[in-house]
């Protein structure tokens, strides 16, 4: 951080832009200035079709440290105004840094004319420019690509940083799409994808379905398979790569993906990854408690941590309200474990049939819960994406998809954008697919940084916003609710709580009561119907574009206070039951 503090302020001076000679594209030359003020610079535009001698003049009068010109017209008059240029500049006695951008034909005639410190000619991914006038990098000097997810944010600001899921069916056939990805510099992070038999089995192969070997992802056997994996990606711009969190062996898991892939932040679920959704034989409780573990590990590795929690929910069909409390209630116990760089996801489109009003309001639901743990030892930093089931298996239909769903997502100003491929509702996307679906991402992202209206301030968006983080508040309460009267009755529910300090007590971060929360159906989600782990009684429906809680007969939406009474009488019961206070 203060290295870049000093880098930038380093590069500070007055930098002049204009199109020069007959040309009238100034679009360009206004869109480094914009990028070059945001970096420190003072910037000056002097207008289109201004001549050699007029720039000149204007550097001398107004000792520019800086001149960006730019000019698309034709290579061989642009050979003459860089002649005159130069001439000019050496009769006014000035010689600012010279900087040009223009079609790939003139812009080969500027690198020719050796005036330029650097030349663009279009074909750079606006990360070059970016690290330009960040580092003021002259031509053909290499860039330093932060090898760090905090710094890789902070270097690329105001332009998220891209992140992509990728993972093919062979070890072999992942290295070399890794390698391909990288040399398109298109990717911030590679997430790679492993198959089920990694997450769950890898220190326990004799328990691994060969059967299913690559299915869903990369078959991963070996910690030798994760460094050919990494060292694929040091190309290119030597993209970071992460992983999810296993299913068992949670911390030989976080510690085998920290010494092979040098994993860029944590993926860990609060509670999944067990029972609840079949990824692992854990128990909900068992899970979550091991969950928690793993946090606090990567916390004292001072290694990022998401919480991959709330659009578990929504994938279900759960209320918005829950995925809503989700949120908060992950970040609360990443913050509780001492995590002090927290990645919150917000997935999009999920459930199907959410409009986006409705959606941005739930987003910002989630976003203000979690904004108020922010302090000096707990940063957030956003990270948008698509939901996965809303891509149609038409792939010009799902282009579109993934260009208005990032479009929606500037709107949470994400310092991470993870892409999903438009291609995933028809295949599993194959390198020439995640670099092309990066690229409509990165496309529709230059459009929203160069001005767009703020959908987030439509008075529905923020009514919906507040309704539910007035929702979130009831059903977060009744966590203290379960807790009460599992302690009430001597059962176990206190396991954080030490001796002679029982105000420490934190129904939050109680393993047993998040457990009983699921089993009541305080948390709950239709999909979770007939788990024997969870309520699975909720019933939701669209209405007006958000994910409600339905009356399974009236089908009209429940008040939250009263599905949330619903879901305590349920456990008082259940208390009642296992008590003997009720017999069976």
């Amino acid at each position: 951080m203060m290295a870049n503090a000093r880098e930038k302020a380093k590069i500070k001076g007055l930098m002049l832009g204009a199109a020069m000679g007959d040309c009238v594209h100034v679009a360009g030359v206004l869109n480094f200035l914009r990028l070059a003020s945001a970096e420190g610079f003072r910037t000056e535009f002097l207008g289109a079709a201004k001549s050699p001698e007029e720039i000149a003049a204007a550097a001398r009068e107004r000792k520019a440290d800086y001149v960006a010109v730019g000019y698309r017209l034709d290579p061989k008059a642009a050979e003459n105004l860089f002649a005159r240029l130069r001439a000019s500049l050496k009769s006014q006695n000035v010689s600012p840094k010279l900087l040009f951008g223009g079609t790939p034909p003139v812009a080969d005639a500027a690198s020719r004319s050796g005036m330029f410190e650097r030349v663009f000619s279009g074909k750079e991914d606006v990360d070059e420019v970016i690290a330009y006038l960040k580092g003021g990098r002259p031509e053909g000097k290499a860039v330093r690509y932060p090898d760090n997810l905090v710094d890789r944010i902070l270097e690329k600001t105001p332009y998220p940083i891209l992140r992509h899921h990728f993972g093919l069916p062979s070890v072999a056939a992942t290295v070399d799409g890794i390698r391909q990805i990288a040399l398109a510099q298109v990717l911030d992070v590679i997430s790679l994808g492993p198959d089920q038999n990694f997450q769950e089995s890898f220190f326990r192969p004799e328990n691994m379905d060969r059967d299913q070997d690559g299915a869903g992802g990369v078959p991963i056997r070996s910690a030798s398979d994760l460094q050919s994996l990494y060292a694929a990606s040091r190309c290119g711009n030597y993209p970071l790569m992460r992983c999810y969190s296993g299913t068992q062996d949670v911390i030989r898991m976080a510690e085998l993906l920290r010494d092979t892939i040098h994993n860029a932040w944590g993926a860990i679920p609060l509670f999944w990854y067990n029972v609840l959704d079949g990824r692992g034989p854990r128990e909900v409780e068992q899970s979550i408690a091991e969950s928690l573990m793993a946090i606090r590990w990567h916390a004292e590795q001072g290694i990022p941590v998401e919480v991959n929690e709330s659009h578990h929910w929504s994938l279900r069909d759960a209320p918005d309200v829950v995925a809503v409390a989700a949120a908060y209630l992950a970040a609360y116990n990443a913050k509780k474990a001492g995590v002090r760089d927290y990645v919150s996801q917000y997935m999009l489109n999920t459930p199907p049939g959410t409009s986006a009003s409705m959606d941005l309001g739930k987003m910002l639901a989630k976003d203000e819960l979690i904004g108020s743990l922010v302090d000096d030892n707990f940063r957030v930093w956003r990270q948008v994406r698509a939901g996965l089931s809303s891509f149609p298996t038409d792939l010009g239909l799902a282009k579109g998809q993934l260009a208005t769903s990032t479009l929606v997502g500037m709107n949470l100003r994400p310092h991470i954008v993870h892409v999903v491929g438009f291609c995933e509702g028809d295949h599993i996307a194959n390198p020439e697919d995640v670099i092309e679906s990066c690229r409509i991402a990165r496309g529709v992202i230059r459009n929203c940084l160069d001005g767009m209206p703020d959908m987030t301030r439509d008075p529905k968006v923020q009514a919906r916003k507040r309704e539910l983080i007035r929702d979130a508040k009831v059903l977060l309460a009744g966590l203290a609710e379960i807790a009460g009267m599992l302690n009430k009755d001597g059962l176990p529910g206190d396991v954080n709580a030490t001796e002679g300090a029982p105000a420490q007590y934190d129904p939050y971060t109680d393993p047993h009561v998040l457990a009983a929360a699921v089993k009541c159906g305080l948390f709950d989600a239709p999909h979770l119907a007939g788990n024997p782990a969870a309520c699975g009684q909720v019933e939701t429906a669209i209405v007006g574009g958000a994910c409600l809680a339905v009356d399974p007969v009236s089908k009209k939406p429940i008040p939250e206070t009263v599905r949330v009474e619903m879901a305590l009488d349920k456990f008082r019961r259940m208390v009642d039951k296992m008590t003997g206070k009720m017999t069976a």
